[in-house]
């Protein structure tokens, strides 16, 4: 895989009148993980949302490779590679793990080779091989979240954005996430990860960014921000 860049600058978004993020730079390495980190609420949500389009810029400006797409429309920048799965899954319960699957594979880009992709996501998720005539409603929880995973890399990500991905996962699943995550970043695809498990978010990611309140309260290395005490004391409790 081949990962793109992200360069944020002086993002401004929010729902209808109300402001969440307010004016925040945050640069994304090809190839890398970067971890946003924070609260609920903090915005990190709006954030994600905003790059793919989900969510109006303000003002501000997202540029991907160098190219702005904050102009464009969210099936746009999906074909251009920028692609993000949701907190809370959104599968279709009622079809089976592969037509779930199929329907990733919505854009251009990623329409001649359904094929190959669903062989990708099968040796990556060997679960969903063995459920791919099951109905994705009858899935356990982490199931669903691999199988909204799985979705997300049919559409031929460069950058995946993802929100929240063990939120309410078994330690065992979250620590499955977590290693296909690494495995993904280890193959050259650029990852934005927000996350609550602070610690192997940033244990995992070459950047981490700490939201408060809409804005970047800390930024740096993730290792550094995991020994950082004021992170310590908010998130580990240590």
């Amino acid at each position: 895989m081949t990962g793109g860049s992200l360069d944020i600058q002086g993002l401004v978004s929010g729902y209808g009148k109300v402001r969440t993020v307010h004016g925040i730079d945050v640069s994304v390495l090809a190839g890398r993980v970067t971890a946003l980190v924070g609260s609920n609420g903090a915005g990190k949500s709006t954030t994600m949302r905003a790059v793919v389009g989900l969510l109006p810029v303000e003002a501000g400006a997202i540029h991907f490779d160098g190219e702005p797409v904050h102009g464009l429309t969210s099936d746009q920048r999906v074909n251009l590679g920028l692609v993000m799965v949701p907190e809370g899954r959104l599968i279709f319960s009622h079809m089976t793990v592969e037509e779930n699957l199929r329907i990733g594979a919505f854009a251009p880009r990623a329409r001649d080779r359904v094929r190959e992709n669903l062989s990708f996501v099968y040796d990556l998720l060997p679960r969903l091989a063995e459920r791919r005539r099951q109905l994705g409603g009858t899935l356990s929880g982490g199931e669903q979240q691999m199988l909204a995973l799985g979705r997300g890399l049919m559409a031929e990500p460069r950058l995946l954005l993802l929100d929240e991905p063990t939120l309410g996962l078994a330690p065992v699943m979250v620590q499955k996430i977590f290693e296909t995550i690494e495995s993904l970043a280890q193959s050259g695809l650029t990852i934005v990860l927000a996350e609550q498990n602070v610690q192997m978010t940033l244990s995992l990611a070459a950047t981490g960014y700490v939201m408060e309140n809409g804005r970047i309260a800390l930024q740096g290395k993730g290792r550094e921000l995991l020994e950082n005490p004021d992170i310590r004391q908010a998130y580990l409790g240590i």
